[in-house]
């Protein structure tokens, strides 16, 4: 075999994202791109909001001496320390500059964090439903997945089901909020009561316990809701994030990484991080774009925009009979297959060239996942091909 069996066996049960995409070209092929409605991919469909655009033509015009070089492997000190303050605010303490790494996305962030923390075979909880690529992640650095559910009927934390989880191997646990798949946020109360459970575990394991902090979609929030900074909350936890939603920059791969100023031995993790970010291979962050997002740390697309299609979504599937939480965030919808089985359903809606995630690539069978950060258009455009999939799913809101 020329490839490790691992990988192979990795590509095997590789993300359900990425072959409905690859679905959705055989579709467009053959019926035209305005008559498929493909919902698979987090891919904003927007453009990065003015002030990036200022910025990229000022550093063009009037470049900086050095700027495309090497730097410090943790990143520019005046990126950080511009994260650095924007964090500060939101934990109410203070965060400084040495608390914060530049990375590539949150991707990279997560996996600097993970090779930083982790001996082989300790364990990592992630919370069903969760992001496809986080067993993977803990893989490369050695840790054992431990898949725990949220609540099934409203996605918050259960924290007690955490606690259950919780042995002598418990290295970290994942959360995410505003939640990919589902859009929920975890609110003040659930926060603290896992902050007070982690601690707790800590004591009786002797041990440091991590809770790392995705916050991809931290600044996509709903209805005036803010997301609760996680340092007010936990003292051993790590936040990890990109640029990638709220300035609408997935390829530019721009993220960082945070640690919790008040966390037991913050100088050490620090140090091992910055260590991991250079032998990882990423060495530093994309340096253009650490100096383009040093002055966007207070700017983000036009939340009401994904607002309104969320709206618009939710308010039309609920009426032809479709179940779902409603999210506070991020930019995905999470309802119940109308099927006992996802995947048959996401079947069926590809015959109304309708293109989803079936909840099973998330760890949640039973469930689809609709990715509605498109243009308004095909949101529109879908409705009647949703209607004629609620039929023949035996949904009472669909055609007659």
């Amino acid at each position: 075999m020329p490839i490790a069996t691992k990988i192979a066996g990795h590509i095997s049960k590789s993300s359900w994202i990425r072959k409905m995409f690859e679905e959705g070209e055989r579709l467009r092929q053959i019926h035209g791109a305005d008559n498929v409605y493909d919902f698979t991919i987090g891919n904003p469909d927007t453009e990065p909001p003015q002030q990036f655009r200022e910025e990229l033509l000022n550093l063009a015009r009037h470049p900086v001496p050095g700027m495309h070089r090497y730097m410090s492997n943790a990143g520019y000190a005046e990126t950080r320390g511009a994260v650095a303050e924007v964090l500060s605010e939101a934990a109410g303490l203070e965060v400084k500059a040495d608390h914060v790494i530049m990375t590539c996305g949150a991707g990279g962030a997560l996996n600097v964090v993970l090779k930083t923390i982790l001996n082989p075979g300790e364990e990592v909880i992630i919370l069903a439903p969760y992001f496809v690529e986080y067993k993977f992640y803990i893989d490369n650095h050695g840790g054992v997945p431990r898949e725990v559910w949220t609540d099934r009927g409203t996605f918050q934390l259960d924290v007690a089901a955490i606690e259950a989880a919780v042995t002598a191997k418990t290295r970290a646990i994942i959360i995410c909020s505003p939640n990919n798949p589902t859009g929920v946020m975890y609110p003040e109360e659930s926060l603290a009561a896992l902050g007070e459970m982690v601690a707790r575990m800590e004591r009786r394991f002797d041990r440091q316990i991590y809770v790392i902090s995705d916050e991809p979609y931290a600044r996509i929030s709903y209805d005036g809701k803010q997301v609760p900074n996680i340092f007010r909350f936990v003292q051993s936890s790590v936040i990890v994030t990109s640029h990638s939603k709220d300035l609408a920059l997935p390829g530019e791969r721009i993220g960082y990484l945070a640690a919790n100023p008040r966390a037991r031995g913050v100088e050490q993790f620090m140090e091992g991080a910055v260590f991991s970010n250079r032998v990882l291979g990423f060495v530093n962050a994309p340096a253009l774009m650490q100096r383009l997002v040093a002055k966007l740390q207070r700017a983000s697309v036009d939340i009401g925009e994904y607002q309104a299609k969320r709206d618009l979504f939710y308010d039309n599937l609920t009426a032809m009979g479709f179940r779902m939480v409603k999210p506070d965030g991020a930019f995905y919808l999470f309802p119940q297959s109308p099927l006992a089985d996802d995947v048959a359903f996401v079947t069926m809606a590809q015959k109304h060239r309708i293109l989803l995630v079936p909840g099973a690539g998330f760890g949640a069978p039973g469930f689809f996942r609709i990715a509605y950060c498109v243009d308004r258009g095909v949101i529109e455009r879908s409705l009647p091909a949703w209607r004629e999939l609620a039929r023949d799913a035996g949904l009472s809101g669909g055609c007659r």
